[in-house]
């Protein structure tokens, strides 16, 4: 199966400027591709993986990446899917963000040289032996769109590069449609021509002749192949991929405590975990076949699983997408932490070192002693005492696996000493409090 056989098979793809183009390029790993990642926080989150993994997928097809961070388009903000101004950043804290991206999407690509001295020297010895026969074009470049669009003079870029976009026909498209009700400023209305410049730039200076992005990127996208085609007569590609949603067509990656993060102190290992070992039946062998890198083969096995193999196949999509992110080790720890809870082990002391811990001091303590609604607060488990009591009122609060009924259950500092207590509100949500 080649690569691009295998991007369809997956459902990765979207919408395509030139199937047959695409398909010859990539195929070949004659692709210089480049995907656009905005620095709007200082993490990358599950929203970010589809593009991940297929830099990952069409590098190890020998293609070249180009993750190009958007420290100059940053400064305003993309409109698509947005039906509000996006907040301003400073120049500080895109630089910020730009460089937390860098070691996350190491555990996807390889980049060049510059990359290296990112890893440890144990990372640096595998991925030396991972890739000692590849082809050095095949590196991964990181590229920052600040370089160009920084410094650019405002006369000579309208003159150069605004006079070939017409207003009507950027009007026409949806990441503008969804901004008019409120509102389109013209600082926003700028986000199209920016990126389709980035495009150009890619291709001048790097030999860029693809780009990747999410389905909502497609006007832009298309911008960019027109630019480059008006400006030095060169054909130039889009593809979009398939935005990652659930059974009920709603974006995955958030929770009731918000986005999924794949920096480890955002979001840790083992709720990253339970995220994707809690998904809906209905979305589980989708997400496997669109996230993970077992073969098709076995994939097509497990389309015929149902009942309880579908639990399994939630292990297996949140080992693999936690060992993508975290590495093996972490991913391991984490799934005896998910099975200790399941079979009961983790309230006999056993088991359950990767979870989420909440530790507490003398100082929460009133005269020696603390509520469970204080301990629900503190854990993080509920944002105010209301919320906590109400969890506890409806039946949804445990501790060391026995129901918490009584709003005034106390807890003492020695109750929390040692492995402390196991705290669960709903079915999945755990944290271990203890004593500093």
């Amino acid at each position: 199966m080649t690569v691009f056989e295998e991007l369809k098979a997956r459902g990765l793809l979207a919408q395509l400027t030139d199937e047959e183009e695409i398909k010859e390029l990539i195929n070949n790993g004659k692709a210089t591709f480049y995907i656009g990642f905005d620095p709007t926080a200082d993490s990358l989150h599950v929203g970010h993986f589809m593009a991940l993994c297929l830099m990952k997928r069409l590098q190890m097809a020998g293609n070249k990446p180009i993750a190009l961070i958007g420290g100059g388009t940053g400064m305003i903000g993309d409109p698509s899917g947005r039906s509000d101004l996006r907040t301003m950043m400073t120049k500080e804290t895109i630089a910020h963000n730009c460089e937390c991206f860098k070691k996350q999407m190491s555990r996807f690509i390889e980049f060049g040289e510059d990359m290296k001295a990112e890893h440890s020297r144990e990372e640096k010895h595998s991925m030396e032996e991972k890739h000692s026969t590849e082809e050095k074009h095949s590196r991964a470049l990181m590229v920052n769109n600040a370089d160009w669009l920084m410094d650019l003079n405002y006369i000579e870029f309208i003159r150069d590069i605004g006079v070939h976009f017409s207003v009507n026909r950027m009007l026409t498209a949806e990441c503008y449609k969804q901004r008019m009700e409120k509102g389109l400023s013209f600082l926003e209305f700028n986000y199209m021509i920016m990126q389709s410049y980035d495009f150009l730039k890619l291709y001048e200076n790097y030999g860029c002749n693809m780009q990747f992005g999410g389905d909502d990127q497609w006007s832009n996208m298309l911008g960019g192949t027109e630019l480059i085609r008006r400006k030095l007569g060169k054909d130039a590609y889009a593809m979009t991929i398939t935005l990652l949603l659930n059974s009920e067509g709603k974006k995955m990656g958030k929770t009731q405590k918000g986005a999924v993060w794949l920096d480890p102190n955002k979001t840790s290992p083992f709720e990253f975990y339970q995220y994707w070992r809690n998904v809906a039946d209905a979305d589980v062998l989708k997400c496997i076949r669109m996230l993970t890198f077992l073969p098709m083969e076995q994939i097509s096995e497990m389309d015929k699983w149902e009942g309880s193999q579908l639990n399994q196949a939630k292990e297996i999509l949140a080992f693999e997408l936690t060992k993508l992110v975290h590495g093996e080790q972490e991913a391991q720890a984490a799934q005896e932490s998910a099975r200790s809870i399941f079979s009961g082990n983790l309230f006999s002391g056993e088991g359950g070192a990767d979870m989420p811990t909440a530790t507490l001091t003398e100082e929460d303590f009133t005269d020696g002693t603390i509520d469970i609604l204080g301990i629900l607060v503190k854990s993080g488990l509920t944002t105010s005492r209301s919320e906590a009591r109400r969890a506890v009122e409806q039946g949804g609060v445990a501790v060391d696996n026995e129901k918490i009924n009584d709003i005034k259950t106390m807890y003492h500092p020695e109750q929390l000493a040692g492995n402390g207590i196991i705290v669960r509100r709903g079915k999945k949500n755990y944290k271990r409090v203890n004593m500093k």
